[in-house]
């Protein structure tokens, strides 16, 4: 199977917009894909694209093909470096260091429950 990465349309008429899937070569343009890895909005103005580099960069190592707009998008991305707007959509948790949250207030110390487990049982 031939993996190509290159853009899905989607959105209404005269309001368009792209996704960026990997695809098998003979699949047509609206048809199925493997995978979703990113989107592009040519009518957005600024940062009007985000994809997933270590993604893109696997399909790569796979053999896949990037169609030629992809490529300059993945471009354009290296070059700038820039943050992408969906980097931690909404409702996702970001990790953060256990030593930077705050026990919640009716939490035992870590200490006491070290006394609790070590005791003897009677």
């Amino acid at each position: 199977m031939s993996v190509k990465i290159r853009l899905r349309r989607t959105g209404a008429n005269n309001d368009v917009c792209y996704r960026v899937v990997a695809v098998d070569s003979r699949s047509p343009r609206e048809g199925s894909f493997l995978e979703a890895l990113g989107w592009y909005d040519p009518k957005r103005e600024g940062i009007n694209f985000s994809l997933h580099a270590d993604r893109i960069s696997y399909w790569q190592d796979h053999g896949a093909q990037l169609s030629n707009t992809v490529a300059s998008l993945l471009r354009r991305q290296r070059l700038s470096g820039a943050a992408q707007p969906d980097a931690a959509p909404s409702g996702a948790t970001v990790p953060v260091d256990e030593k930077d949250v705050a026990p919640p207030p009716d939490a035992t110390p870590p200490e006491a429950e070290q006394d609790v487990a070590a005791s003897p049982s009677a």
